[in-house]
């Protein structure tokens, strides 16, 4: 396994206390800008709720009576006065509830999100944290915190699936997502000013996405 130089891992007083190595498999990685907007449009797909619809002439309430007879009224043609080109009729290829989803090959999507994490690198905006602990688990504790350690504006924290309180004092913070190493996502990635990670759970990443 390769590894980059290491970089600073800190404490809760933006005091450095350790170094930890990158697998250059993960976060040195090639970026592809057409795979990585692949996997952005996938994932925001996925979410889309294609709800929409409308009605059609055979779904509109009424018309079932031929409004006047077919000839000799110097009228156009009518079977039916639900026809779309009467005043309420039906939707001519109007849109029906739909799955607006679509799959990227997972080694694709692995790639596109190797390629984000290694944006994050190269930008140093991947901030690595020692263990995650608050004098108190308040909100305020929190974002103190990763204002010391300069995670400012939008902030994605990657911890252990074990911090539950902490995810939930993340629901609190406007411009903070909390994620798992196994959840993380191109979309969130490439969302946030800075990522930040402890470093047990750096270490699952290098794991999991390499």
């Amino acid at each position: 396994m390769g590894s980059m130089d290491a970089i600073p891992v800190y404490g809760p007083n933006n005091q450095q206390i350790g170094k930890v190595e990158l697998n250059d498999r993960i976060f040195d990685s090639e970026v592809n800008p057409s795979l990585v907007h692949r996997a952005v449009v996938m994932q925001r797909a996925g979410e889309r709720q294609g709800t929409a619809s409308t009605l059609g002439r055979g779904e509109v309430r009424g018309g079932g009576k031929k409004p006047w007879k077919q000839k000799h009224t110097g009228r156009a043609r009518a079977g039916s006065s639900r026809s779309p080109i009467w005043r309420g009729g039906g939707t001519v290829f109007g849109p029906k509830p739909r799955s607006y989803s679509f799959a990227l090959p997972k080694k694709m999507y692995r790639a596109a999100l190797r390629g984000a994490l290694a944006t994050k690198v190269a930008t140093e905006d991947l901030v690595v944290l020692g263990d995650l602990v608050l004098p108190e688990m308040k909100t305020r504790q929190l974002v103190q915190l990763l204002s010391t350690v300069g995670a400012t504006g939008k902030v994605l924290l990657v911890i252990g699936e074990g911090l539950f309180d902490l995810t939930r004092l993340g629901k609190n913070v406007k411009n903070l997502k909390v994620l798992h190493g196994k959840d993380l996502n191109v979309y969130d990635v490439l969302w946030c000013d800075k990522l930040v990670v402890t470093r047990a759970e750096l270490e699952r990443i290098q794991e999991i996405w390499v």
